[in-house]
């Protein structure tokens, strides 16, 4: 079995391989080191994996976009897939944004549309690790612990959705679960694997490659609690 660096550096030379083959040199570039290209590959990579996600959510829990009449979820999607956040957070959701948002998915007393909220929670958060850009450029700066932080929130979101229940004893959120034909169904944990893996990878280039040291706390996922980004 491949250590977890071998894994981190092949998952990279992936990613970066696919990025030579389909996207075209542009002028900008010339302003990017390396470590940007690399990153803007990583925040390409891990928007489709959260706009795969909250699809599946969606399609899994259709009753909880029915709270917000006349909504689609092309307007939710429009809604939380931006790095242009909502001053003073998200109206829906008392105004809050980020990982606020996340206690708010898996509260008891929420009536309100549960994906929306998780999924304003995981933009919020991933948007922030990333100091809300879209492309990094040679004087632009980036945190490892954020990255790092993101990551264990993630694994906290994926027990979740696997255990926190209502009052009826009845799961807040569906999502991996066994098909009728009896085949068991784990894509969105895949998803939210695939998700950690390039929040960890980023926080381990950064680090090495400013030789700053990441804060690798204890965490346990079961505690329900989130790190602040």
């Amino acid at each position: 079995m491949l250590p977890r660096a071998g894994i981190v550096a092949l998952l990279a030379l992936s990613l970066m391989a696919c990025s030579a083959n389909n996207r075209p040199f542009e002028l900008k570039n010339l302003a990017k080191s390396d470590m940007d290209l690399i990153t803007d590959i990583h925040i390409v990579e891990i928007r489709h994996a959260i706009r795969d996600l909250a699809l599946k959510l969606y399609k899994r829990n259709p009753r909880e976009l029915a709270k917000a009449p006349e909504m689609t979820v092309s307007d939710r999607l429009d809604s939380f897939m931006t790095v242009q956040r909502p001053e003073g957070g998200y109206t829906e959701l008392g105004g809050l944004d980020g990982v606020e948002a996340l206690y708010l998915a898996f509260s008891e007393e929420f009536e309100g549309d549960r994906v929306f909220a998780l999924m304003v929670g995981i933009t919020g958060m991933i948007s922030a690790s990333y100091n809300n850009q879209l492309e990094f450029y040679l004087l632009d700066d980036i945190d490892q612990q954020k990255l790092y932080n993101s990551a264990r929130n993630l694994e906290t979101v994926a027990w979740m959705l696997n255990t926190r229940k209502d009052t009826n004893d009845e799961l807040m959120l569906l999502s991996n679960g066994i098909a009728l034909d009896g085949t068991p169904n784990y894509s969105y944990e895949r998803v939210l694997a695939k998700m950690i893996v390039i929040q960890d990878m980023m926080a381990k280039m950064v680090s090495d490659s400013t030789n700053r040291h990441i804060n690798q706390v204890v965490h346990g996922v079961a505690s329900m609690t989130f790190f602040p980004i």
